[in-house]
């Protein structure tokens, strides 16, 4: 018998597996560690995703625009003014004078006061019921009787349809002057009762 030892397989396979990791058995307790920590993770994950979009949104909301409060406005956005009807004097009148009148809607805040109302042109005077300054109170909407009166029939625009009335309003922040446009039909009653009152002057 010789000195042979027991035959080794042809190429070795010790040092190739030593560094291969063997896969985690179902069940055990290495795949149970597994399955955890890639559960965690996800939860980790899904919550860091869920606080960035909560804090996304806060700094929109924070930094969106906000809308003026009726209080904040200024007094020329407040108010409102609608041409309602005209007293046209008749085609053949003997007058300087002609009546309309308007509504006056006011938002809700601080008061507002009317404290003058005109018109363009220095031929015609304007006067008001109420008589100004007078408030401008929350509610329904007022009816303000206006009256002009041809001054100089020389002076008046062949074409003067008068389309704005020039209100100063004020409030415990501010005063201004708004030019309010009345519309088409105030411009065309105006128009023509300035041609009747020119066409049949008073004496």
């Amino acid at each position: 018998m010789s000195g042979v030892g027991p035959v080794e397989p042809e190429g070795s396979t010790l040092a190739r597996d030593a560094g291969r990791s063997s896969p985690p058995v179902p069940g055990s307790a290495r795949g149970r560690l597994a399955e955890s920590l890639a559960r965690h993770r996800r939860a980790v994950l899904a919550g860091a995703a869920a606080t960035a979009l909560l804090v996304g949104g806060g700094c929109l909301y924070a930094a969106r625009e906000r809308a003026p409060q009726p209080s904040q406005l200024p007094p020329s956005q407040r108010v409102r003014i609608t041409y309602e009807k005209a007293e046209l004097p008749p085609p053949s009148a003997s007058t300087s004078d002609f009546s309309f009148s308007v509504l006056l809607t006011t938002k809700s805040g601080p008061p507002v006061t009317v404290a003058g109302i005109s018109q363009p042109y220095d031929a015609i005077s304007l006067s008001s019921t109420p008589r100004t300054p007078f408030p401008a109170g929350t509610g329904p909407a007022r009816r303000i009787a206006i009256t002009m009166h041809v001054l100089d029939c020389s002076q008046v625009p062949g074409n003067a349809g008068l389309p704005f009335l020039d209100v100063t309003l004020r409030n415990t922040d501010a005063m201004e002057n708004h030019s309010f446009i009345l519309g088409e039909r105030y411009a065309q009653d105006v128009s023509r009762a300035l041609r009747s009152i020119c066409a049949h002057p008073a004496r």
